[in-house]
């Protein structure tokens, strides 16, 4: 059986997935772009806005983080994302306020840490303002802001954009609740002046203190909140003149703390993140194939007695155009263990397998809560 947390920030929410100890750093848990669409579907599935793995790291972190969108793409980094693992983390290890983590992502390392009130703050670095970095064809003001004014589903809107290690494009309004979200938000994710696509944010300044922000998110489209969103938003609101540098930035889900430090230049972000619930995913939710469930440990090699023994062979890494050994191969034996498995247990007796460390991680994380006086 697969599983998995659920996590929210702002409403944001993801399904945890725990591969740190996978034998290898690609570990995927044999996730496809439809099987991601089946877990995130809020009728057939579990219901999320994206998958998050943490995996084994590749370059000096601690781990390594991959986010998947509900309709199966990746992007480089969110936000939410971020929080919502740390928040896991901290649940699953029993870490306290001041713990810091380094994460691997594609948009780079990110530290974020756990507060004494349980929220998490992070170190988001510092933003991209480059348009060959972001990317984006808009030019360059004399603010050093990417900006100008796009025809978009037949209006013309003024608009900055910046880069979070993923692109955003930001567009002040007089009255955010007039903007037709559907409209403007799915005609600016595939506007040409982005050619890896946008995420999308409407802006409504309250004072230079307190934005008003809704989002469309690349791949996801609407959403309650965006933490890399709501970091790009201060930062062009800063740059157009709209706001200081540090504000709050109230979304659909709730409120986030953005300051964009002007001594590291990096742009932290403060917020909540909280566990909704921890479950099994079903083989009928699954699909045919079998979970790779011998991605969520590394395989322990067992010490071989006879001089000629065959040397062992890591097949996540070498394996990959087919099994070079055949007659002995351990992952068609851990696949068949698994099919055993599957074949001769009823469903109640699948979920009972996996109730004992659901209990464990359900009652640490109480515990932890009652000791921060949650």
């Amino acid at each position: 059986m697969l599983q998995f947390s659920k996590y929210q920030g702002l409403g944001n929410d993801f399904l945890m997935l725990d591969g740190r100890g996978a034998s290898s750093t690609d570990a995927s848990y044999g996730l496809t772009s439809e099987r991601i669409q089946r877990l995130c579907d809020r009728r057939f599935g579990v219901g999320a806005d994206g998958v998050i793995l943490a995996l084994p790291p590749r370059q000096g972190g601690e781990l390594r983080m991959r986010i998947f969108n509900a309709d199966g793409t990746e992007p480089e980094m969110c936000g939410n994302g971020m929080r919502c693992l740390a928040r896991f983390l901290a649940d699953s290890d029993g870490d306290v306020p001041g713990r810091q983590w380094q994460i691997e992502t594609l948009a780079g390392r990110i530290v974020p840490e756990l507060r004494q009130d349980g929220s998490i703050r992070v170190d988001m670095g510092a933003p991209f303002l480059d348009p060959e970095s972001i990317p984006t064809t808009l030019p360059c003001g004399d603010n050093g802001l990417p900006q100008g004014n796009l025809e978009v589903a037949g209006s013309s809107f003024a608009v900055g954009a910046a880069g979070m290690g993923n692109p955003h494009v930001v567009i002040p309004v007089d009255d955010i609740e007039a903007v037709d979200l559907e409209r403007y938000g799915a005609a600016f994710e595939v506007h040409p002046a982005f050619p890896a696509r946008t995420n999308v944010h409407f802006v409504q300044v309250i004072s230079r203190t307190h934005l008003v922000m809704r989002v469309w998110e690349r791949g996801a489209g609407p959403t309650l909140a965006c933490g890399t969103g709501a970091c790009a938003t201060l930062v062009v609101a800063h740059l157009l003149g709209l706001a200081e540098r540090c504000a709050r930035l109230d979304l659909p889900g709730g409120p986030l703390e953005i300051d964009w430090d002007r001594a590291s230049g990096h742009v932290f972000m403060a917020g909540p993140a909280v566990a909704v619930f921890d479950g099994v995913v079903t083989p009928e939710l699954w699909g045919d194939e079998p979970f790779e469930l011998e991605a969520a440990a590394p395989v322990q090699q067992q010490p071989d007695a006879s001089p000629d023994a065959s040397p062992a062979v890591d097949c996540a890494s070498v394996c990959i155009n087919g099994c070079i050994r055949p007659e002995a191969c351990p992952s068609a034996e851990a696949r068949a263990r698994v099919d055993a498995l599957l074949n001769s247990s009823s469903l109640d007796d699948l979920v009972a397998l996996a109730t004992n460390s659901l209990e464990s991680r359900i009652r640490s994380r109480f515990e932890l809560d009652q000791a921060q006086g949650g």
